[in-house]
């Protein structure tokens, strides 16, 4: 299945969460991209302290929904915090909810969808400590291992890795879903 996914990370996300998404798409055939605000390397943060580096594929400025079967958003607290407020990102983001295209965020990764404006209606869950913000934009938040909600996958924490990645798979296997919007 020859799949094109967007991995949206910065400096800050946290490893597992991108790691663990990328090698399970990967295991699927499908070809991961890292997509950043800043171009070389981005470095992980894992268990409260930096770790690895890892090479970015293209800048925000080089890609286009049109280039990707599907969006994913790794979490961390640093990460989101500083796509969130970049233009170039939210209006990449919202591009792959327009075309109906499948999106997962895990973790703090919702709080990039909340600056894009596509959450407003949408069944989610995310950190506990963002429930609130995703409530104010609109959002359905709920206390869930994975949610599903049109081609929207959000779920919790690390621990959730293992269901996430499994309704991830199933998603972009699934490819666009009409009830997707932004």
């Amino acid at each position: 299945m020859n799949k094109r996914i967007a991995i949206l990370a910065t400096d800050g996300f946290e490893e597992s969460e991108l790691k663990s998404p990328r090698e399970a798409m990967e295991k699927e055939g499908f070809q991961t991209e890292i997509v950043s605000i800043k171009p070389d390397k981005i470095k992980a943060w894992s268990e409260g302290n930096w770790s690895e580096e890892y090479p970015v594929d293209k800048t925000i400025n080089q890609v286009s929904a049109d280039d990707y079967h599907a969006l994913f958003l790794p979490g961390g607290v640093m990460n989101p915090d500083k796509l969130r407020a970049n233009k170039d990102v939210q209006d990449f983001v919202r591009s792959f909810f327009e075309q109906q295209k499948p999106v997962a965020a895990i973790c703090h990764g919702p709080w990039t969808l909340i600056d894009a404006n596509v959450v407003n209606g949408r069944k989610m869950t995310s950190y506990h400590t963002l429930q609130k913000d995703l409530k104010n934009a609109g959002a359905n938040w709920v206390d869930e291992e994975v949610v599903v909600d049109e081609g929207l996958v959000t779920s919790r924490s690390p621990e959730d890795l293992p269901a996430f990645n499994k309704k991830l798979i199933e998603e972009i296997k699934e490819g666009k879903h009409t009830e997707q919007h932004a």
